[in-house]
């Protein structure tokens, strides 16, 4: 059984790689406030697989992170993507800790805020080494730190994540009583 277990966790992880890397290449839902953009559900297979456990949620993250260094983006953005393996680790490891933290509205809505938050500051960071290096395009700097770093990257982040977090828990309500590998988070049927 456990054989069984551990060749479902690979094939469910590597079909979250795959949709993980397709939805920011071919995504039409995608939202430009320059010089920031954001990928409505980018996010979303890299929530599911930490909603599973913590290697699957580091896996998917690291690999759609790589996904973009093939995809051709500028390297800021394959960076801001592989920190993903941080907030992803983190609340895998959480709710494996805690399966119960997405059973309560409050209690979920609580974990995907610090999550999102855990994502903004890290892609902040990201950002801001390439800002102070003046390695990013005139734009940043036009409408300064502020603006573009703090608002559009680390606000944007939070609330991009959040709508994210979201359409994963729409999606993994109906996937839990579905996929038959043990995961870390049951999501309330609140019907």
């Amino acid at each position: 059984m456990k054989q069984h277990n551990k060749i479902q966790s690979m094939v469910i992880s590597a079909l979250l790689c795959a949709i993980g890397i397709i939805i920011p290449m071919f995504s039409p839902l995608k939202f430009v406030f320059e010089p920031a953009s954001f990928t409505l559900a980018s996010h979303v297979p890299i929530i599911i697989a930490m909603f599973i456990s913590p290697a699957v949620a580091s896996s998917v993250a690291l690999i759609t992170g790589f996904g973009f260094l093939l995809g051709g983006f500028p390297i800021v953005i394959v960076l801001r993507a592989l920190t993903h393996v941080i907030f992803a680790s983190l609340g895998a490891y959480m709710l494996k800790k805690n399966g119960n933290l997405l059973r309560t509205p409050v209690s979920t809505f609580l974990f995907g805020f610090l999550i999102s938050v855990v994502h903004a500051v890290c892609e902040v960071i990201i950002v801001t080494l390439f800002y102070l290096g003046n390695n990013m395009t005139e734009a940043y700097y036009e409408n300064g730190y502020l603006m573009t770093v703090i608002v559009l990257v680390g606000i944007g982040t939070i609330i991009h994540s959040m709508v994210d977090f979201g359409i994963a828990l729409f999606v993994w309500k109906p996937l839990q009583s579905i996929v038959t590998i043990p995961a870390n988070a049951k999501v309330a049927d609140n019907r």
